[in-house]
């Protein structure tokens, strides 16, 4: 039983840590855009590894 409660500690901590930090990485791409553009997850992804978007974007 402790096993389990480990185990789903670890999970939902691992999850709380990607999402924290995905949270940072916003917010650094909004307060820094003079880095570069910030990739929006909710397109296609990246054109160049041939996603297959069906878009006009990848260009």
């Amino acid at each position: 039983m402790g096993t389990l409660a480990a185990t789903i500690l670890f999970i939902a901590g691992l999850m709380a840590t990607g999402i924290g930090v995905d949270r940072l990485y916003r917010r650094f791409a909004a307060r820094n855009p003079q880095l570069g553009p910030f990739r929006r997850s909710d397109k296609c992804g990246c054109c160049s590894k041939g996603s297959g978007c069906a878009d006009d974007t990848c260009g």
